[in-house]
């Protein structure tokens, strides 16, 4: 019966990273322009139901979210 050969574990790990540097801009970008929806959304002053809080700011959140998809699928 033929031997099987032991590969260590060290010869299948590759020593890079996941995501490369413009990868980890593009989500700190992300998570940027997420925090500026929620800090739309949040407000101060001003009715409850106006544009900014109803329309802008989840719209603004779910191109943060779009951005943030788009930066962990870039090669």
């Amino acid at each position: 019966m033929a031997e099987k050969k032991h590969i260590p574990f060290n010869k299948e790990v590759k020593d890079e990273l996941v995501f490369n540097k413009k990868n980890y801009q593009l989500l700190i970008i992300s998570m940027a322009i997420v925090i500026f929806g929620f800090v739309l959304m949040m407000g101060t002053t001003g009715d409850i139901y106006d544009f900014r809080r109803t329309l802008l700011a989840p719209m603004v959140v779910l191109a943060g979210f779009g951005f943030g998809i788009y930066a962990v699928l870039k090669k």
